[in-house]
């Protein structure tokens, strides 16, 4: 497989991303190596790990060996939370860039905005996009933002995110966070895609696989892809990882969009970004 059929997806700051690409969030380091590889084998070309995973080390050792060219693999990793004093920024941001071996990063993310935390993630920000001046990281962005915490970015900083990495899925389609991204020049990645495991049970999603002939997983990737999110489905069994990648020889019709949009019940597989404080010791 190659990874030609994946399409690009512009950044505001005119480096592009593969719209598909591959998680490891809960991938042990142990199995990280090896997993990562088969994706590249597959032909995946875009990886996304954190800090708080604890296998960014292994993600690079995975690129290295894979002999692919620097270049046309697009790395992702994100800011721990304990990590948010303006001052501890660029230190674990080198951390980061050590573990991965890889020379640079193209996209470092902080991870959640922790709004009752006694740091500000506006400082936060403020120090993330001092990190673009040192060549070191092509584009810099959020995960889990609401637009509250995008408002009180752009109101104090000139940098707008590039990404903005948020949980969607079709029971938590998050119209109005996506809209919000698309009106200030953000890119929308939708983090647990596939609501852990619960798309594939879906009778609604299951019914538009049987209509196309695909699997639920595959129906629920690609209308995710179809409303323009960056997506990057994570699994340690070839099998699946394969079936993943395959999304770009069928499309869903507007009628099959809109049916799966419907299901959205606003209804969460993580925590909530506005209560979120959890702080790793």
């Amino acid at each position: 497989m190659t990874s030609s059929a994946v399409p690009d997806i512009t950044l505001n700051n005119g480096v592009t991303i593969p719209q598909l690409g591959f998680g490891t969030w809960e991938v042990k380091p142990a199995e990280t190596v090896e997993t990562v590889a088969a994706a590249l084998e597959v032909g995946y070309r875009h990886i996304d790990t954190a800090q708080m995973y604890g296998n960014e080390r292994e993600v690079g050792e995975a690129v290295r060996r894979s002999g692919i060219p620097r270049e046309e693999i697009f790395v992702t990793s994100k800011l721990n939370n304990n990590s948010h004093r303006p001052e501890d920024v660029a230190r674990t941001f080198q951390g980061t860039l050590e573990a991965l071996d890889l020379g640079h990063l193209d996209l470092f993310l902080i991870h959640w905005p922790l709004p009752t935390i006694d740091v500000d993630y506006v400082d936060t920000w403020k120090a993330m996009t001092e990190l673009l001046g040192t060549g070191q990281v092509r584009a810099v962005g959020v995960s889990n933002f609401q637009a509250a915490h995008l408002d009180r970015l752009a109101a104090a900083s000139d940098v707008v995110p590039a990404v903005n990495q948020i949980e969607v899925h079709p029971f938590l389609t998050q119209d109005a966070l996506r809209a919000y991204d698309a009106e200030h020049g953000i890119a929308t990645e939708a983090w647990s895609p596939l609501a852990s495991g619960q798309v594939a049970e879906d009778d609604t999603i299951r019914a538009v696989a049987e209509e196309l002939g695909r699997t639920a997983a595959q129906v629920g990737l690609r209308w995710a892809l179809q409303r323009g999110d960056i997506v990057f489905p994570r699994s340690v069994r070839r099998e699946r990882i394969e079936e993943n990648y395959a999304l770009f020889d069928f499309e869903l019709s507007e009628e099959q969009v809109q049916r799966i949009a419907g299901l959205n019940r606003d209804e969460r597989t993580g925590p909530d970004p506005d209560t979120f404080d959890w702080i790793p010791s």
